[in-house]
């Protein structure tokens, strides 16, 4: 049995989130960035851990602006309007690197877009005449994801597509589900159940992932319990990244409708393959057959189809899936 005893179990899902984000007036100016989604929406569900990582290395606010500079080779976070007076990048890495071990109960994180600092992707670090040379993460955010590279990340900019929304709130409730299992105690029958019962939601994102998944634990016989433990998990979560399209969704609830084969009336199955055609062609959002299914499903229980994910794979009243 693999167990880690240092995995709390919180009553909500914790996330860690930009502090800015939920309204704290820690920008540069002395201000927020508070996001409706983020601040709203996720509060009834979730738990926040919240960090600004200017504000812990004593930055205060209002403050000046900073920039990610690369000179002579190696990368400053700097003040962007006095570059000479005000370098605050070994206090950044120090920081990033001693918070990192101290974040194993988060799962996921929600990170501030266009930030030297909390940016994931496509920060412009400038060269020593003041041009764009490259696009990168934030010093922190990168330190971040390094130390933890299975955990669900997004910024609150990318949060605004329905698609990356939906993607991303399951990928947080399938971590959340992992590190449970993990602080309970791995053992190979738990890890052929949790496979099982994710079977269609990787389906869903990646036939081929869903394939090699399978095959990894059809063959669980010949690797270690301590050797899954670290593939499974990365395997499942790059495989999650896969945004679901509208034709894998449709193979899979294809699927799934087959376990109605003998319940359903010939008019029920021609109306069921109508809508899914209508929302594999974008006339209808994802929740429309999964709702159809969902009923059909409480006339005609499946113990198997019962105990998958797929049909709702984060809470309802997120609407995620009224707008995919």
């Amino acid at each position: 049995m693999i167990r880690n005893i240092d995995l709390p179990s919180p009553p909500k899902i914790t996330l860690g989130v930009s502090a800015c984000l939920l309204g704290e007036s820690v920008r540069f100016n002395g201000g927020h960035k508070r996001d409706d989604f983020v601040a709203g929406a996720l509060p009834p569900f979730f738990q926040f851990h919240t960090i600004c990582p200017e504000i812990a290395i004593g930055m205060g606010t209002p403050r000046p602006p900073i920039q990610l500079k690369e000179i002579n080779g190696t990368l400053h976070l700097l003040n962007k309007d006095r570059p000479d007076e005000i370098n605050v990048t070994e206090k950044m890495v120090r920081f990033s690197h001693e918070t990192a071990p101290t974040l194993h109960a988060l799962s996921g994180y929600i990170f501030k877009n266009k930030s030297p600092s909390c940016g994931i992707e496509k920060i412009p670090v400038y060269g020593e005449h003041g041009q764009p040379i490259r696009h990168q993460a934030g010093i922190y955010a990168e330190i971040i994801q390094r130390a933890h590279p299975n955990l669900p990340i997004e910024d609150e900019g990318r949060l605004n597509d329905p698609v990356i929304r939906e993607n991303f709130i399951e990928r947080v409730f399938v971590y959340a589900r992992w590190q449970a299992l993990i602080h309970e105690g791995l053992t190979m029958g738990k890890l052929v159940e949790f496979h099982s019962r994710h079977k269609y939601q990787i389906m869903s994102h990646s036939q081929a992932a869903y394939k090699s998944l399978g095959a990894m634990i059809a063959n669980h016989d010949k690797l270690p319990l301590e050797t899954l433990a670290l593939l499974y998990p990365e395997a499942l979560m790059q495989a999650l990244q896969h945004k679901a399209t509208p034709k894998n969704h449709t193979n899979t609830l294809m699927h799934i409708l087959g376990y109605l084969k003998t319940e359903l009336t010939l008019d029920d199955k021609q109306e069921m393959l109508q809508i899914l055609d209508h929302y594999r062609t974008g006339k209808l959002p994802l929740i429309v057959p999964i709702t159809l299914l969902k009923h059909y499903f409480r006339k005609y229980p499946d113990r198997y189809i019962a105990k998958q994910y797929y049909l709702e794979p984060h809470p309802a009243e997120l609407m995620l899936r009224n707008h995919v």
